[in-house]
């Protein structure tokens, strides 16, 4: 009876330890296909999943006519898990010892396809040997990639990587800018970085051991987004024309610099921005670092008697003078000047009879500073400032762009209320000059400068569209006045036949102005030259702006035969008819 008692006790406790264990194992079941299940889940197809980038191409930069001057192209990064390369070799036909490629012969044609060494590529396989991803060539062809993936190489992969290309070279180089390995570095690639930027999608995908894709596995996808489009108002043809013309002349003058503007009169747009020198962005190590940007819209310089059309123009519409106001201009001017001080013209005379069109034929400094005596400093300079000098141009083009120098009115001394008249003691970029020149062109209307003229995203819709606003600064009266005096420059100035066009009408002023030295003590022997008009001048439709810098050339003849050069390709390009009447007298001496 005891035996049987003890028998069934030890059998209970057998089966409540079974139900235990049972239990256990099945809470744990429970738990690792209930509780834990997602979590485990997820945690084996992470081991298993891989993350691509899908690159989005950076969007394209157009002349006005859609001809492209900067684009993305197929580039390839070439990668590695080194972990799944056969640094022991391999078989490229199972079973068969006869086509074992060992890891040197397989790096030695990686290295002559991509131009890495075999010791650079050994390097990167075996430093981190357990590693899943490295880089052993970035940025090749297409050709090159094809090559590399025919050679079917365990653990080498590939990733596209969209580079930059320009094929126009240096034609609008100053203007289209770069993109360096830390992204956009200049001009429009900087400028408009938010619209040409693209947006990089994902991949996501199971691979196998050795790192391969399983076929069909794609577990999450985001698209990339384009960049967008980049339309400037340059013509590219023109843009080669102007740089072509400038760079001979700068050559023939010695000088280290020129710029030239072509702008349209009728809406502001700039249709040639050209440098001297200049970069071709497919080769930036051949280029001089102050050759990196665009010199006419970063670069000002004292002007000199450009300047002289913009404050005939005030003086005029102010009614402070006419056309045909009479002065008497003296060999050297003191009046008002401090002791010592004096103001001259660059050619030597005695006591001159000028109207109004003879002190800007004749580029007298005497002349200007006598007749802007007329009307006081503060409402000189506010016109200045109507005109644009002293800011910005209403292109966008960040911080490579100057404003110039215009101090305020209660800061000029007697020295310089008289010296801002004739483009001394101010600045201005080569862009600022011709947007000044347009101004008197378009009837005294201000068109504010435009580079842009729109930017297109991939999805089609147009952002980016100028909005400034055009500025009446002079009245058209006064404005047409002034050209009609500028004509006089052409037929009658002292280089005037060097700037005429047969068939044509031409505006224009000349400018030599002193280069300040750089302790401020005074002028040097070097000047800017500059020649900037308009045709024809009857209707004016294109201003042109010739600068070149410094050279030892007193005179502004030096820059004459650009300007006849640019403007004559202008005219041409555009097919402006000839004019038909001669230019009117105008009185220019009493």
């Amino acid at each position: 009876m005891k035996k049987s008692r003890r028998a069934g006790g030890r059998l209970t406790l057998t089966m409540l330890g079974i139900f235990a264990v049972v239990g256990l194992f099945a809470g744990r079941l429970v738990d690792l296909q209930i509780v834990q299940a997602p979590k485990l889940t997820a945690a084996a197809s992470a081991s298993r999943e891989a993350k691509v980038i899908t690159y989005g191409t950076r969007g394209s930069i157009v002349d006005s006519n859609g001809v492209v001057l900067a684009d993305s192209v197929d580039r390839f990064n070439i990668t590695v898990s080194p972990k799944n390369f056969p640094i022991d070799g391999y078989d490229t036909k199972p079973n068969d010892d006869s086509t074992r490629v060992t890891a040197a012969e397989v790096l030695t044609k990686v290295s002559q396809l991509t131009g890495q060494s075999v010791a650079n590529l050994t390097t990167v396989i075996t430093k981190n040997p357990k590693s899943d991803f490295a880089y052993l060539a970035k940025g090749v062809t297409l050709t090159v990639f094809n090559e590399v993936m025919k050679l079917k190489v365990p653990g080498i992969y590939s990733q596209p990587d969209p580079a930059r290309s320009y094929p126009n070279g240096a034609t609008a180089g100053n203007l289209v800018g770069f993109v360096g390995t830390d992204g956009p570095q200049a001009g429009i690639e900087l400028a408009y970085n938010k619209c040409l930027a693209s947006t990089n999608g994902t991949s996501t995908y199971e691979k196998a051991r050795d790192g391969t894709r399983i076929p069909g596995s794609t577990i999450k996808q985001t698209d990339p987004v384009n960049g967008g489009t980049v339309k400037l108002t340059i013509d590219r043809d023109l843009q080669y024309s102007v740089q072509q013309a400038i760079h001979s002349q700068r050559v023939a003058l010695g000088a280290p610099w020129a710029t030239a503007v072509v702008e349209r009169v009728s809406d502001g747009h700039l249709m040639a921005v050209a440098d001297d020198p200049t970069v071709d962005p497919n080769n930036l190590n051949a280029a001089k670092r102050t050759a990196l940007g665009s010199l006419a819209f970063s670069t000002p310089y004292e002007p000199g008697s450009t300047f002289k059309a913009m404050s005939a123009a005030a003086l005029i519409d102010s009614g402070a003078i006419t056309p045909k106001t009479q002065i008497t201009v003296p060999p050297v001017y003191t009046h008002g000047l401090p002791k010592g001080a004096y103001i001259k013209d660059s050619f030597y005379h005695g006591t001159l009879r000028y109207t109004t069109a003879g002190v800007l034929e004749n580029s007298s400094n005497i002349g200007i500073s006598i007749l802007s005596q007329s009307l006081n400093p503060q409402a000189r300079h506010d016109y200045m400032a109507k005109f644009g000098v002293g800011q910005k141009t209403a292109v966008d083009f960040g911080s490579q762009q100057s404003s110039g120098y215009l101090a305020p009115a209660s800061k000029w001394d007697a020295i310089t209320t008289r010296a801002v008249e004739f483009g001394q003691g101010v600045s201005a970029t080569s862009v600022q000059v011709a947007q000044i020149f347009e101004t008197i062109a378009n009837h005294g209307v201000r068109e504010p400068s435009t580079l842009v003229e729109s930017c297109t995203k991939s999805n089609g819709v147009v952002v980016d569209t100028p909005t400034a606003k055009p500025v009446r600064v002079v009245s058209a009266k006064a404005a047409d006045e002034v050209r009609g005096i500028l004509e006089t420059v052409v037929t009658g100035g002292p280089i005037g036949p060097l700037l005429q066009i047969p068939g044509y009408r031409i505006a224009a002023k000349t400018g030599t102005a002193q280069v300040a030295s750089s302790n401020g003590a005074g002028y040097t022997n070097k000047y800017i030259i500059s020649v900037a008009g308009m045709a024809p001048a009857e209707d004016p439709q294109y201003v042109v702006v010739v600068t070149f810098g410094p050279t030892t050339l007193g005179t502004s003849a030096g820059a004459a035969p650009a300007f006849k050069n640019v403007m004559t390709q202008v005219l041409k390009k555009y097919r402006i008819e000839p004019s038909t009447k001669p230019a009117p007298f105008v009185q220019t001496t009493w």
